[in-house]
């Protein structure tokens, strides 16, 4: 599974730890930046994930920032995207097996690296259920 991971100035630390926890894991992972804790803006990061996983070069999305909302905000312009906020494991899980989740998108400064770590690994391990969720989940684009 090809993942790609992008966030902001705010989930610099956290990213770090969760591309090395990944990589260790055996994943590969695009790092699309930022790539210090420098200021900038997470659009800049949030559409090259997006795209990413929107044209199929990558199964999965990581995005983080402060809050999740900027990222998930910018992630969502995006035709196929369908970008989800977790911030414990049971979101993680439900976002993927009712909503087809294909970017998380996790709030660095309301969770700890171990809490990131069972997210991250929730959505990865989680599989969609289809069925009754899968007609729901069509009718999400406009």
């Amino acid at each position: 599974m090809k993942l790609v991971i992008g966030g902001d100035h705010a989930g610099f630390d956290l990213k770090t730890e969760l591309l090395t926890y990944l990589l260790e894991k055996g994943y590969e992972v695009d790092d699309l930046g930022c790539y210090s804790a420098e200021s900038v803006d997470y659009p800049d990061f949030a559409h090259p994930v997006a795209k990413q996983v929107e044209t199929g070069k990558a199964d999965l999305g990581i995005l983080i920032c402060g809050s999740a909302n900027g990222v998930a905000m910018a992630a969502n312009k995006h035709e196929k995207i369908r970008a989800a906020i977790a911030w414990k494991k049971e979101l993680a899980e439900l976002a993927r097996s009712h909503n087809d989740a294909n970017i998380i998108c996790l709030p660095a400064r309301y969770i700890s690296v171990n809490e990131a770590k069972e997210i991250v690994d929730a959505f990865l391990d989680t599989p969609f259920e289809g069925g009754r969720h899968q007609r729901r989940v069509e009718k999400i684009a406009c």
